[in-house]
């Protein structure tokens, strides 16, 4: 480190915004990628199960997604977009396996009839890290904020006339 004033060493300042908004990058990624894994695992064992689209064909689909969803939480953090999608991941994911362990849904169109009226562990496992995801992916989007305007950027003061607003 270069001494600083007063030669101490000067440290670099990181704002708790970004410490927070990279351990959820970290969290969140962790927790798709468990529900990657899950599904990617169990993918071959439902291969049997439906007759246009199989369950096995739908796991290993959730994967794919799961995976891209922790890759783009990974290197691309700093947009709300990603979040959102991340969101939109593990909600939908939580949401299915809830659904299909309460409720007998039955076959929906060329979808096959996934219940499932038990909790096994790997299910288990994937639920959890579903809800770990969607809740850490919403707190992400909600601390990311919106894009600044190019004039925020350039160090003009809100409310001047360089971005429109004001008199």
């Amino acid at each position: 480190m270069a001494p600083g004033p007063g030669g101490r060493p000067h440290r670099t300042a990181i704002s708790r915004r970004t410490v927070v908004r990279v351990l959820l990058q970290v969290v969140t990624a962790a927790a798709l990628t468990v529900n990657a894994y899950v599904h990617a695992d169990l993918a071959h064992a439902f291969d049997r199960v439906g007759q246009q689209i199989s369950q096995g064909t739908l796991f290993r689909l959730e994967a794919a997604v799961a995976s891209l969803a922790a890759l783009l939480v990974l290197l691309l953090g700093r947009r709300r977009p990603v979040w959102a999608f991340a969101f939109l991941v593990s909600v939908s994911a939580l949401g299915a396996v809830l659904l299909y362990r309460y409720v007998n849904v039955g076959a929906l169109g060329p979808l096959p009839n996934m219940y499932e009226p038990a909790w096994w562990p790997k299910k288990t496992a994937s639920a959890i890290a579903e809800a770990v995801g969607a809740v850490t992916s919403l707190a992400g989007f909600l601390i990311t904020g919106p894009p600044r305007s190019a004039s925020t950027r350039a160090g003009a003061p809100r409310g001047d006339k360089a971005d429109g607003v004001g008199g």
